[in-house]
């Protein structure tokens, strides 16, 4: 007996230790962990507005409202939450999609007056009796310009208290900035489309004239110089001339300039010296399609052709840790710092306008900060510097 009672005594004391244990173990993730009931509030509402944004940022459709909604009723804490455009509902999470007709109207009517409105049991009959419907809230998702194209209707149990008001304008708000930030998003997307349009149509005038006149020049006096230059030129059209991608590798550009350089030697002769430094890692890091061309284009069209004697042009292309730093130079004859700077699209032969399309470009792309730097003065040469990451969300190379 006695025994037996050491052996029950034996366990009870393994599983207090055992229960010990789990206690100081959870104490502890709780010290590394969120402290408070409010900070673990506060990153719980934080995580689901992030969750709701990504979709919405992606710009409003049935797919994207169908992942934002569930998030954004957590966010309200309503019974059940529809988002609504100007002709159907997109999608609705939680109870009371029975009433999504009667909701949709109501949501159009808010739409075109541009204002909230909160619909109680009697704006909303059903003759379902386990309908739990006595209520919802209409907050449209107003634009930059105050017109709304969709709406938020958080849908109640009980007559809609000032609480659940206050969270679904709040939220039919925040929604509308990110569909507005989404807007913003996709204009910044079709200017860096029409911008690349622009350059293509810009290249053919300038260039295609002349690489034609020396192509010409040889066809008598050399033709298998002709006819690699013409092979040179073919090549050099199709790239830039390419239907698909925005974005290029490092190496396809560069390979593009050789073909363009190759041609301009043709013309130049002796006169036209290239000098290239490219470190081998950063061959292929993603950059905007045609964003260093015009650049080479600049320093030999406007720099050196304008130069008596021999003229360099410098291309180098250097690793630097998390971007690669890339800079065309010439020893032409420059530019006017006050002029470029004052406004690039009025010189009278466009001598900036590659400059300024490849700057815009490259902050649409990457931010503001990482636009072109210019080092230019008349009669000492120009030099043009970029810093492009190596490693871009948007760019898909």
């Amino acid at each position: 007996m006695a025994g037996q009672v050491g052996s029950v005594l034996a366990v009870v004391a393994v599983l207090v230790a055992l229960a010990a244990a789990v206690v100081a173990v959870l104490r502890l993730r709780a010290r590394r962990g969120i402290a408070t009931a409010m900070q673990r509030a506060t990153y719980d509402v934080l995580h689901t507005a992030e969750l709701a944004a990504e979709p919405l940022r992606a710009g409003l459709t049935s797919a994207t409202a169908g992942k934002a909604v569930r998030h954004l009723r957590t966010l309200v804490g309503a019974t059940g939450l529809a988002i609504v455009d100007g002709r159907t509902c997109l999608a609705f999470d939680g109870r009371g999609t029975h009433h999504e007709e009667q909701l949709t109207s109501a949501a159009r009517r808010a739409m075109k007056a541009r204002r909230s409105v909160v619909l109680n049991g009697s704006d909303l009959p059903c003759d379902r009796m386990d309908c739990v419907v006595r209520g919802a809230v209409v907050a449209p998702l107003a634009g930059p310009d105050g017109a709304a194209e969709a709406a938020l209707v958080a849908v109640s149990d009980d007559q809609p208290a000032p609480g659940l008001v206050q969270a679904t304008l709040e939220a039919a708000r925040w929604a509308g900035s990110q569909l507005a930030l989404a807007e913003l998003d996709s204009s910044r997307e079709r200017l860096a489309r029409a911008e690349v349009r622009a350059l293509r149509a810009q290249i053919s005038p300038h260039f295609i004239y002349n690489a034609l006149t020396a192509i010409a020049s040889f066809v008598r006096t050399d033709p298998e110089r002709a006819r690699e230059l013409i092979l040179e030129f073919a090549e050099f059209t199709r790239y830039s001339f390419r239907a698909h991608g925005e974005f290029t590798t490092l190496a396809e550009e560069l390979r593009s300039i050789d073909r363009y350089l190759t041609i301009e030697r043709a013309r130049f002769g002796d006169r036209l010296q290239v000098r290239l430094q490219i470190a081998p890692e950063v061959l292929p890091v993603g950059l905007p399609f045609l964003c260093l061309q015009p650049l080479v284009e600049n320093a030999v069209r406007h720099g050196l052709s304008r130069k008596p004697g021999v003229g360099m042009v410098s291309i180098e292309a250097r690793d630097a840790g998390a971007e690669c730093h890339i800079t065309v130079e010439d020893d032409g004859v420059g530019m006017d710092p006050e002029v470029f700077g004052r406004d690039g699209h009025d010189s009278e032969d466009g001598q900036h306008v590659g400059l300024v399309n490849v700057d815009e470009r490259l902050r649409s792309v990457f931010g503001d900060h990482n636009g072109l730097v210019v080092e230019t003065a008349l009669g000492a040469g120009t030099k043009v510097s970029m810093r492009v990451p190596k490693f871009h969300p948007q760019v898909r190379a």
